[in-house]
């Protein structure tokens, strides 16, 4: 009952339906004829007057042309028309009983009366009431309205949430890059306000991202020409020469990660199927060449769709990062339904449970004092993750029982 959808199909139904339902109760009372008390009044009189006809009741009457018989009419008894005539006819001073019946299949009801000498005077009393049938219409009619109200119902929802399901859909198709897709402007009116909307929030969160990343870049590619003169410097000093290139060197990689992951964001390379076996053996065998300890567990054979450009250098970074924080790793590849799941376990001191969020923000250090004993600006899990994620994989950490990490990379298999 959470579905807007759903309550809004099922407001309409009760209110098409409780429409219907009073105008069906008024549409009874008039279909439902008149009184007993009005159409049994003449019958009774009737039965009267047709008492003192019967043979042998009056004399002088044996050639009345009145039915008796010696058992009531067949049929059904109708109690609320033989209580009302009964009490009529005791009104009108007649010490006789009788019995109102209706026979299945024939219109109209049947008065049996009781005479005296144990015999019955058969007496037909009209039914002002609607045809037994008439209630099997009268359903079927209800039965209709309330099909058509569904559908009614359905359809008219379909076009109130339509605006809402083409902001659900617009938002589930967001990219990497953070910008919405181009929404066709058609349809009625609101729909077509909706998509103008989307379209001008897609167009400047566009617009944001590109001024940023061309500031990200501009500033990267800038801070190398102060820099340059600065070593230049450096080399001319005599003391802390060497703290001044350490602290130079550093800033260099940091500008040039800032500026690869600029280029991350832009120059994306084409998808296609890539076998991800193949690929994590030859970047642990480049890995190794650079003196790392890198060992391969079982790879099971899968491909996934991928750019293979961009997918290399996300998981290079980070077995490099295992392999240097983590005093070497272990990868493994393994096959789970139409999932991949690669595994990348090292030895090192783990990152604290508290932190382990923050790992994929830019320039992180588990280090809170940022002393750096290995080189690197703390931007290659950010750009793996952004890789990854462009991909449509997921990359998880967490650490291991007994010491060290284990980063966890998940993609869609393709057969």
């Amino acid at each position: 009952m959470k579905s807007l959808r759903r309550r809004l199909i099922i407001l309409l139904v009760v209110s098409i339906v409780g429409v219907v339902g009073l105008a069906t109760i008024v549409a009874i009372k008039v279909l439902g004829g008149p009184s007993p008390e009005l159409s049994m009044g003449p019958v009774a009189r009737q039965i009267q007057l047709m008492v003192q006809l019967v043979p042998g009741h009056v004399p002088g009457a044996g050639d009345a042309p009145v039915t008796v018989s010696d058992h009531p009419a067949d049929g059904v008894e109708d109690q609320k028309h033989t209580r009302v005539l009964n009490h009529i006819m005791h009104e009108l001073g007649l010490d006789v009983s009788a019995v109102v019946s209706r026979n299945v299949g024939r219109p109209g009801m049947v008065a049996s009366v009781a005479l005296p000498d144990n015999r019955w005077m058969i007496v037909d009393a009209p039914d002002f009431g609607p045809p037994r049938d008439a209630w099997f219409v009268l359903s079927g009619w209800i039965t209709l309205i309330v099909l058509g109200a569904t559908a009614v119902s359905i359809y008219f929802t379909a076009v109130l949430v339509r605006p809402l399901e083409m902001l659900e859909a617009t938002v589930s198709k967001i990219g990497s890059d953070g910008v919405l897709a181009t929404v066709p402007e058609e349809g009625s009116a609101e729909v077509r306000a909706t998509a103008h909307a989307l379209n001008q929030l897609s167009a400047r969160l566009k617009t944001a991202m590109e001024s940023r990343m061309r500031l990200v870049a501009a500033a990267g590619h800038d801070l190398r020409t102060p820099m340059t003169r600065m070593r230049l410097r450096a080399e001319f000093l005599d003391e802390d020469r060497d703290k001044w290139l350490h602290d130079l060197d550093e800033l260099d990689r940091i500008a040039d990660s800032a500026i690869r992951l600029v280029r991350e964001e832009v120059n994306q390379d084409a998808v296609e199927p890539v076998d991800l076996a193949k690929l994590v053996r030859e970047i642990a065998a480049e890995v190794r060449s650079l003196g790392h300890a890198v060992s391969t567990d079982h790879l099971d054979k899968v491909s996934i769709r991928a750019g293979s450009l961009g997918l290399r250098r996300a998981l290079r970074n980070l077995i490099v990062n295992a392999a240097t924080h983590g005093q070497g790793c272990s990868v493994s590849l393994a096959a789970a339904g139409d999932q991949a799941v690669l595994t990348i376990a090292d030895s090192g001191p783990g990152i604290p449970p508290e932190l382990l969020a923050k790992a994929f923000e830019p320039f992180f250090r588990v280090d809170p004092g940022r002393r750096q004993s290995v080189p690197g600006a703390g931007l290659g899990l950010a750009i793996a993750k952004e890789i990854i994620e462009r991909y449509g994989g997921a990359i998880t950490l967490e650490n291991r029982t007994g010491g060290g990490l284990s980063q966890k990379v998940v993609f869609a298999t393709v057969s």
